[in-house]
């Protein structure tokens, strides 16, 4: 069931949000750099025609990417489960559903903003991002109360 928040409900959970998708980056990164790392062992082998094999090097190397990948879909699950939607992960793209005069719209933040600056409708998507104004502040609402 999705939740719908008003700005201040969605602001108020901005902090853990942004701990939460920071996370998810970083362990992005470090999946990208074991799995990097295991290709180039990979390809070492083939070239070498075989080699002695460190195995306890590379069931390390398995372990750390398959932590990270742990890590990065329990940050996105965190996400999820604050009622948040993960849109873009590169740039680090959360919307927040609200109603908008009875409709689902999407408050949108990007990682590296300083507030939630800006709503859009279901189908537009970050480009059809607008500003919020008196008239969006006065006609949107969430689930519960402020």
């Amino acid at each position: 069931m999705t939740r719908f928040f008003t700005l201040r409900q969605a602001e108020q959970l901005l902090p853990e949000v942004e701990a939460a998708i920071r996370e998810a980056l970083a362990a992005r990164a470090e999946y990208q750099e074991a799995e990097s790392a295991n290709r180039e062992f990979q390809r070492r082998v083939m070239l070498e025609g075989g080699m002695r094999v460190d195995h306890g090097k590379l069931l390390e190397r398995k372990h750390r990417r398959e932590m990270s990948a742990q890590h990065l879909k329990q940050a996105v699950e965190r996400i999820h489960g604050y009622g948040c939607l993960v849109k873009d992960l590169d740039t680090g793209l959360i919307d927040f559903p609200t109603l908008f005069n009875g409709e689902e719209v999407y408050l949108c933040w990007r990682l590296g903003e300083p507030a939630i600056q800006f709503w859009h409708g279901v189908q537009e998507g970050f480009r059809g991002r607008k500003a919020i104004d008196q008239e969006f502040l006065d006609h949107h609402q969430g689930d519960l109360p402020n």
